[in-house]
């Protein structure tokens, strides 16, 4: 190893972890190949996870993999240690870093890129920790799935009207991007698969949305968010805004507007805050707890600093006085820069500012559903919905899983899509136990 090596430490696998590398891999090819430069990456994952298809896997279009990138096949420059950072001494250029197994350890940088993300932003209301679930990665993702399917199952096997109740209520809180995407494919899921029972249908089952101000997709603008919402009407989903969730005590959910009802899923949606790592550290944060960022997406105030993405307070260059809104298309976008301007420093280069042109928001709402509102043009129904598909294959990283997510949707062309809840893989060792006990 080169001891003169400037080594470059990323933290967190996600959007701007993956994005900022695998550019830092191009621009900085030579220096990696000479040992000039290292990159290491820590993140509690060895995989990416492409947040805009969870809803599709969580609804058996995607097949789950298929929806999460392999941080060291696709970042093969770079070295991945997976674990928690839990300080960042930036005054010393150092990471407190815990491995998932192992012993915690400093490690040392002379260049930080503070790419953690987010976590559910959850607040203080009775039962939420214990009866509700977020929607952020596949584990969650795939346990909505199954137990969606299973309540169907317990259902169908049960005559208690109270039981079969609040098993076929489910409850989605939040009424942005992930709470109507997730929503709206688990219903039409759920329909398909209703088909196949005998004692329970879509009259059955009781679909709510709760939205705490006036309107849903607010990223789609106001007509589309409203058409929307009227959409989810006529297919029997109750929206309600201007509503908040009070309390859901072992499933009991009462409402601001006065509901209450029984439910065993509780999907809580309503937003995200910065990870917590970064109030554990000497890197100053803005008003909303964030990093405290420049238009060059280098850290205020510090040097050999950038950060980006959820964690980052960036200011918006387009529309002095706001900020850049935590997204996806924002994250990617935004890592191209940062990488090119780390780029730019090892190599005594002026840094360029983050500048972005809003493309416009896609979503989908259940197969050959959803809506559109891309460069002002507003789509609705099944181009929006091809639309939808579009964009995100061609934002998904790598080649490889472009053409896995293709096969699986050409596959569910001509193939019905699976209905089947595999449960069991979140407790695999119930049946082993039983058997070695009797």
């Amino acid at each position: 190893m080169n001891r003169n090596s400037k080594h470059i430490v990323v933290v967190g696998g996600g959007y701007v972890g993956l994005y900022t590398v695998l550019r830092l891999q191009h621009t900085l090819r030579k220096e990696l190949r000479d040992g000039s430069v290292r990159i290491t990456v820590l993140t509690p994952e060895s995989h990416m996870t492409y947040q805009p298809f969870l809803p599709e896997a969580a609804a058996g279009n995607l097949s789950p993999r298929h929806v999460v990138v392999p941080l060291r096949r696709v970042l093969r420059k770079a070295t991945i240690l997976n674990g928690k950072v839990s300080k960042v001494n930036h005054a010393a250029k150092t990471v407190s870093f815990t491995p998932n197994v192992g012993t915690p350890h400093e490690i040392g940088y002379d260049i930080v890129v503070m790419a953690a993300g987010s976590i559910s932003r959850t607040l203080p209301i009775p039962g939420l920790a214990d009866a509700a679930i977020g929607f952020k990665t596949v584990g969650e993702s795939i346990a909505l799935r199954n137990r969606v399917l299973e309540l169907l199952d317990r259902a169908e096997s049960d005559d208690d009207e109270a039981l079969r109740r609040r098993a076929l209520t489910f409850v989605v809180i939040g009424g942005g991007f992930a709470g109507v995407e997730a929503l709206a494919e688990l219903e039409d899921m759920a329909v398909d698969a209703v088909r196949y029972y005998r004692t329970v249908s879509r009259a059955d089952m009781r679909w709510v949305l709760v939205e705490a101000t006036d309107r849903i997709l607010p990223e789609v603008g106001p007509e589309m968010g409203k058409w929307t919402a009227e959409q989810l009407r006529e297919r029997g989903i109750e929206v309600k805004m201007n509503t908040r969730l009070d309390s859901c005590e072992g499933g009991l959910v009462k409402l601001s507007d006065g509901a209450e009802f029984e439910s065993a899923t509780i999907v809580w949606t309503a937003g995200v805050k910065p990870s917590p790592v970064v109030n554990a550290g000497d890197l100053p944060l803005d008003e909303r707890g964030r990093i405290k960022t420049t238009t060059r997406l280098t850290v205020a105030g510090v040097e050999d600093a950038f950060s980006a993405g959820d964690v980052a307070g960036v200011p918006d260059v387009t529309n002095p006085g706001q900020y850049c809104a935590p997204n996806a298309q924002h994250a990617v976008r935004q890592a191209k820069v940062l990488a090119d301007n780390i780029t730019r420093l090892l190599h005594g280069e002026e840094l360029v500012d983050y500048r972005h042109k809003y493309v416009g928001s896609v979503a989908g709402l259940g197969l050959h559903k959803g809506v559109a509102n891309v460069y002002g043009v507003k789509l609705r129904g099944l181009p929006a919905w091809f639309m939808h598909r579009t964009y995100h294959l061609s934002r998904v990283p790598t080649l490889n899983r472009k053409v896995r997510v293709m096969a699986d949707w050409t596959l569910a062309l001509f193939f019905k899509r699976e209905t089947v809840s595999l449960g069991e893989i979140e407790a695999p060792r119930t049946e082993f136990r039983e058997a070695a006990t009797h």
